[in-house]
């Protein structure tokens, strides 16, 4: 390929406008081509961002000129994923999707099987293997610094009392509203990245908010086949937000608060460049042993700057080169074998060994 590639990009909503299209445009060697919208003030909104934007009222016109593109990135609502996936890459393009792929593992390894078939680049966007926080304890794990990791704990938790609507907290489970398989996809895919295969499943999920037809409130606990425990928490009910991580080691233990800045930075208009994804010393998390962070224990711990530029960046690596991609389909069905395990687990009070 010559030239910079072009990109289609289906869904101008929340994950299209703040993640995918100020992260196309600012990679090297990625163009935002086509913005797939019918929405005219999605349309005014994109324009005014990136002035050269090309639109198209459905995914079809994309397909009808698919020699004109090089890339299709899906953003549109979960149900779509799959249909829209499968009309990529019959088309000849390469895609990437927006978490959750696939509302099943078999639906995720059915599109992983279609783009090896027909030679095409599919990737998934776990944009939080990039947060900051993730690559930090990553770091401490890899050098050995908590000894033999015990019991991860990790929470994406937040206070929203008061339902937003819309397909994400959606009942209907055409739509994988709810948070097992939104902000579930994250800490599954990351609690996987850092200790291995999943061979027993335990969830619970509730459904708190007056009004609410989706999870709420959602806990999950992986055993891992090297015998880490996961304790995972994903929660729009949490009054208190605890750790983000709590990680258990025979060395020593990590604690960090707070989310990391990337989304933050992003909804508020900022864009990659100089001092991207760094954060302040007092969110910084801490590395000991025998007392809490909270009355003094432990060493401050620099967190590494979150990246999330890396994931288009490795993205266009892959086209251009051959290299892999950063996070292939079958990861995301891997993740997506405990997610539906959770489910089943939460529905009948049982735990699933995978």
């Amino acid at each position: 390929m010559t030239g910079p590639l072009r990109v289609g990009l289906v869904g101008y909503g929340l994950a299209g406008s703040v993640f995918h299209a100020p992260l196309i445009a600012a990679t090297e060697g990625l163009v935002l081509d086509t913005v797939v919208t019918s929405a005219p003030e999605r349309r005014q909104q994109a324009r005014t961002a990136y002035p050269d934007v090309r639109f198209a009222a459905s995914p079809d016109e994309l397909w009808a000129r698919a020699d004109e593109l090089d890339l299709i990135v899906i953003a549109s609502p979960n149900k779509t994923h799959v249909p829209l996936a499968t009309a990529a890459l019959e088309a000849g393009l390469p895609v990437v999707v927006d978490k959750p792929v696939a509302g099943t593992a078999a639906e995720a390894r059915g599109l992983a099987d279609l783009a090896e078939q027909r030679g095409l680049l599919l990737s998934v966007f776990q944009n939080r293997r990039w947060d900051n926080d993730f690559l930090t304890l990553r770091a401490l794990i890899e050098r050995g610094e908590l000894g033999d990791v015990q019991r991860f704990e990790s929470r994406f938790e937040r206070w929203r009392p008061q339902l937003k609507g819309g397909w994400r907290e959606s009942g209907d489970p055409e739509e994988f509203g709810g948070l097992l398989y939104d902000l579930g996809s994250h800490v599954v895919d990351q609690a996987l990245v850092l200790f291995g295969p999943a061979t027993r499943v335990y969830a619970e999920a509730d459904v708190r908010r007056e009004g609410a037809e989706a999870d709420d409130d959602t806990f999950i606990a992986i055993t891992h086949a090297g015998g880490v425990r996961s304790h995972l928490y994903v929660s729009a009910t949490a009054a208190q937000l605890g750790p983000r991580f709590r990680v258990l080691g025979s060395r020593a233990g990590y604690v960090k608060y707070g989310l990391d800045p990337q989304e933050a930075a992003l909804r508020e208009g900022a864009r990659p460049g100089p001092g991207w994804g760094a954060e302040p010393d007092t969110l910084w998390g801490a590395l000991g042993a025998g007392e809490s962070p909270l009355t003094g224990g432990g060493t401050p711990v620099p967190s590494l700057p979150g990246d999330y530029p890396a994931y288009y960046a490795a993205v266009a690596a892959a086209l251009r080169d051959g290299t892999p991609p950063p996070v292939t389909a079958r990861e995301a069905a891997a993740a997506l074998d405990v997610l539906e395990a959770a489910r089943r687990s939460a529905r009948d009070g049982v735990a699933v060994t995978l």
